[in-house]
């Protein structure tokens, strides 16, 4: 019998997931609202893609948010010759023993960190998704269970850039969200400079905030959190609403009306709340639909961004008219 963690008081996740974010913070500058974004995610027991231009610190972003909630850590360069053996692992001959020993690949761990995951092909993508949707592995013919929590956490640059590889539609799905970082403003890049001479040194080091056991007590409390059905119905309403859009082929499935409300619930959670509001629901919803979408190709030729279609339907769609402030 799995043993259920103790629910954490919507307080006390608040207040771990602050001193997460402040302890990040003296490694990370910038990227608050990202950042937290993604804690949320994780607690909401998600996964998260970093997609941007090479150099603002995405890698280091996931290594520093691994270490400060204290899952085991493991860290995978994608590249084009990378086979999925390589991420799930293979038999390898003991002569010890004179047997095959199956020998765990990296994504065995509690967070797993896909570095430019879109620079590998994409069957070795795709060895991924069971991981992901199921956290088990079947590899040669044996189905062996991730740790728990597992979270895999990768990065991306745009498919604009030499050397990428789309990522399917399947494996997007199975990101709760997907997040930009964006280019620092010159005060932060200037800090970016600065702390870098006053640590005489390149690593950035973070100190653990929380454990693996903490972080599972959190996703209990966010679990734990009710949701008004309006609040429900919103979500649902906006999915629907990218399946009947005329610049979309594709719009979200059910799995994004769902994510939408599990992620927006996390960030009631992480500011404080024990009920949703519809606020809530807007501040997420370009991050966990955009990727899901899939542009005609006259809205593609057109250059329409799906996270533009996500904010026009935010402002078509009416939200709930009240939602009850607590209970």
């Amino acid at each position: 019998m799995t043993h259920q963690p103790t629910a954490l008081p919507v307080a006390d996740v608040a207040r771990h997931a602050r001193d997460v974010l402040d302890e990040i913070g003296t490694a990370v500058v910038g990227m608050r609202d990202s950042l937290e974004l993604a804690l949320a995610a994780l607690l909401a027991g998600g996964h998260v893609l970093f997609e941007d231009v090479p150099g603002l610190g995405k890698t280091l972003a996931a290594r520093s948010l691994a270490t400060a909630i204290g899952l085991d850590f493991a860290r995978l360069q994608c590249t084009p010759d990378l086979l999925p053996s390589d991420v799930t692992g293979s038999s390898v001959y003991d002569s010890a023993t004179r047997e095959f020993v199956f020998r765990p690949g990296p994504v065995f761990t509690g967070l797993f960190l896909a570095d430019e995951i879109n620079r590998t092909a994409p069957k070795t993508q795709s060895a991924l998704l069971e991981a992901m949707a199921e956290r088990q592995v079947s590899a040669e013919g044996t189905t062996r269970p991730l740790p728990r929590p597992f979270h895999v956490v990768a990065t991306s640059n745009p498919v604009e850039y030499e050397g990428t590889y789309p990522l399917p539609e399947a494996q997007l799905d199975r990101f709760m969200v997907r997040l930009a970082v964006g280019y620092p403003d010159r005060d932060q890049e200037r800090q970016v400079l600065l702390r870098r001479v006053s640590r005489r040194q390149e690593a950035a080091p973070v100190r653990q905030v929380v454990d693996a056991g903490t972080i599972l007590a959190m996703q209990a409390g966010v679990e734990n959190t009710e949701v008004d059905p309006d609040v429900a119905t919103y979500c649902v309403d906006l999915a629907a609403a990218t399946r009947e859009h005329s610049a979309l082929e594709v719009g979200a499935s059910p799995r994004g009306s769902q994510n939408l409300l599990l992620l927006a619930r996390a960030v009631a959670v992480l500011d404080g709340r024990d009920h949703v509001l519809p606020e809530d629901v807007k501040r997420v919803a370009v991050p966990v639909l955009a990727h899901r979408l899939t542009l005609t190709p006259t809205a593609w030729a057109a250059a329409v961004r799906p996270d533009d279609v996500v904010r026009e339907l935010l402002a078509a769609v009416p939200g709930p008219a009240t939602v009850a402030s607590g209970r």
